[in-house]
């Protein structure tokens, strides 16, 4: 079965380069309409260029439809406006591919609050600027697909990066939020883990790296997570071919009886606390307290 997206109108931050030109490339090659947004600037978020004009003229050389946007997505009227014009242009937005990001990596020690602020503006302030100015879009319509790009970084951790990984683990709780909020109106968001070598991982990858993890091996995954048939609150990683699932997940939790509610007693009983035989991927906020109310009851059940 080949998937179309035909009569789709999509979203593409970040797409004057590396990942996101290579889903605006094959969202158009498969029939959408694709806004290729790029503020332009390098790595660390300065300066301005027009690379997204040079993937627009890309898509209709090659018989596609698109329109450039150099809107900056961590400014939220920027955001709006970008979507007024794909609307005004094309009727609707049903797809956004939060892409855009910025790389500003030292260890925490000598990272300055600025350096923090701008990364977590950029990728996660802007992921949820972008996906507000579509959302309402979405709803009238009855349909929306979102993918944020989050990061192993955000999902493990990594040396020197900080400010990366807490926005990029900002935008898996964005998702699961608006999993839920958006399942009513058929809006499906899903998170993304790509590793790739782009403009952004050049001088961090060796060469042979570099080369085996292609963006175009990125696309797969993203564009089946942003597809009619896409699946909803899924993490996927995604990079030099393999492709993988991550969850959040938490164990069934052990009761402690009154008199070990203290500090020792809780140190007492932390293998059994953190054993992870009963883990399960955590669906909605709320199972924290369920399952606690859970083993409450059965407590006083006898």
């Amino acid at each position: 079965m080949t998937i179309s997206f035909k009569d789709r109108v999509a979203i593409v931050t970040g797409a004057g380069g590396g990942l996101g030109r290579a889903y605006a490339l094959e969202l158009a090659k498969r029939g959408a309409k694709v806004v290729v947004n790029d503020l332009g600037a390098a790595r660390d978020g300065t300066g301005h260029s027009d690379a997204a004009l040079g993937v627009v003229e890309e898509i209709k050389a090659a018989g596609g439809e698109a329109m450039s946007n150099g809107g900056n997505v961590a400014e939220y009227q920027q955001m709006v406006e970008m979507v007024a014009k794909a609307k005004e242009a094309w009727g609707g937005i049903h797809i956004l591919i939060n892409n855009a990001g910025i790389l500003r990596d030292k260890s925490f020690a000598k990272m300055e609050p600025a350096d923090f602020e701008a990364v977590v503006r950029v990728h996660l302030f802007g992921a949820a600027f972008a996906t507000k100015a579509c959302w309402e879009t979405m709803r009238e319509q009855n349909y929306g697909r979102v993918l944020m790009t989050t990061s192993s970084t955000g999902l493990g951790g990594n040396f020197g990066q900080s400010n990366y990984g807490a926005a990029k683990l900002g935008m898996v709780g964005l998702a699961k939020t608006l999993y839920l909020e958006g399942a009513k109106n058929n809006i499906r968001v899903n998170s993304l883990a790509p590793t790739a070598g782009t403009r952004m991982t050049q001088d961090i990858f060796p060469e042979e790296a570099f080369q085996a993890f292609k963006a175009e091996n990125v696309v797969p995954a993203a564009l089946y997570l942003v597809s009619d048939d896409a699946p909803t609150n899924a993490i996927v990683g995604a990079g030099a071919g393999v492709y993988q699932s991550a969850w959040v997940t938490m164990n069934q939790g052990t009761l402690l009886p009154e008199d070990q509610r203290t500090v020792e007693g809780f140190a007492a009983a932390w293998d059994k606390i953190s054993d992870r035989s009963t883990d399960a991927p955590i669906q909605n906020g709320m199972e924290q307290s369920m399952h606690a109310m859970e083993l409450v009851q059965k407590a006083a059940a006898g």
